[in-house]
């Protein structure tokens, strides 16, 4: 009679604790760029939602009398109840007697509301049309061939053309801006949909019979949910630079409403003189645009494996 022998489980099943792999949220909070970027963003996002509590005045109100004032100069303007009051103006004013810094406030507001739907937008077509050209084979060649020729033009004359077809507004806008920026989540959905159709689980999925669209939803959509998310953040940025531009221009949303580039448009012609027309709508711009940029790389470092491996 042989004697039975046990084989003893491994020490860290018996006692020692497992260790557990750190979430995406504790991964997301522990990257530098992901909190400088989140928090400067969350700020601009506060200031133009709070803009008509702490605007001293109407971005609109016309005040000749104090026109082209320096930054931190004083005016007197009448309110609404017929009485009149000291108004320090931080931003100075422009060539109408506007308060900048009343209007650099309300211009967040659009251009942060132009980024954020043009990215949802975009993302949403982009990824339908990106699925159906990755999933089916014989709709892969029309899709891509109309994708490459809207890539072949532009962005910026794209956007300045179908602007130009139809009446300014922040919806001809947004429009504008979202078709350029379908043709690189199309293209970037496709690839990952290509991949993820040649992997055994849903090779085995497609064998035993599951109807497309569940198919689709529970094992390919789930693995453009990082990259889409990454490439989200770039397209906002991307949208709030290129409305300044057609604001800049003239041809984006009408001049009497305030946005960072119609300021700057409006204070061009007197830039050496009044510099501050400028600047200080300016330097919202670029640090909302690079905020954006840099919460974009520091999540691309944190949901890419690719790059956690590397780091």
């Amino acid at each position: 009679m042989t004697a039975r022998t046990s084989i003893a489980p491994p020490a860290e099943i018996v006692g020692a604790p497992v260790a557990s792999r750190p979430t995406v949220w504790r991964k997301l909070r522990k990257n530098p760029s992901v909190l400088l970027g989140a928090t400067i963003v969350l700020i601009m996002l506060f200031i133009g939602l709070i803009a008509p509590v702490i605007a001293p005045t109407d971005p609109t109100a016309i005040n000749p009398a104090a026109r082209n004032l320096l930054p931190l100069a004083e005016s007197s303007a009448r309110l609404e109840d017929g009485t009149r009051a000291t108004i320090v103006h931080l931003m100075g004013t422009d060539s109408l007697g506007r308060d900048v810094y009343t209007r650099v406030l309300y211009g967040a507001r659009v251009s942060i509301l132009v980024g954020i739907t043009v990215a949802l937008v975009s993302v949403a077509i982009g990824t339908i049309i990106g699925t159906a050209a990755g999933y089916f084979r014989w709709l892969d060649s029309l899709i891509m061939r109309i994708m490459d020729g809207l890539m072949a033009i532009p962005a910026i004359l794209l956007a300045i053309a179908l602007v130009s077809l139809s009446s300014a507004g922040i919806t001809t806008v947004i429009i504008a801006i979202t078709v350029p920026e379908v043709p690189r989540i199309v293209r970037l959905v496709r690839s990952i949909v290509l991949s993820v159709r040649e992997e055994p689980y849903v090779e085995a999925a497609i064998t035993v019979g599951t109807p497309v669209l569940p198919l689709l939803i529970r094992h390919v959509l789930p693995n453009t949910i990082a990259p889409l998310i990454v490439q989200g953040t770039f397209v906002c940025a991307s949208a709030i630079l290129v409305e300044a531009i057609l604001s800049f221009l003239g041809i984006g949303i009408p001049p009497e409403t305030p946005t960072w580039g119609n300021i700057m448009a409006e204070g061009r012609q007197l830039f050496r003189l009044f510099p501050h027309n400028i600047l200080f709508p300016g330097i919202f711009l670029a640090v909302t645009v690079l905020a954006v940029n840099i919460l974009g790389d520091g999540l691309r470092d944190t949901l890419d494996p690719k790059m956690e491996k590397r780091a």
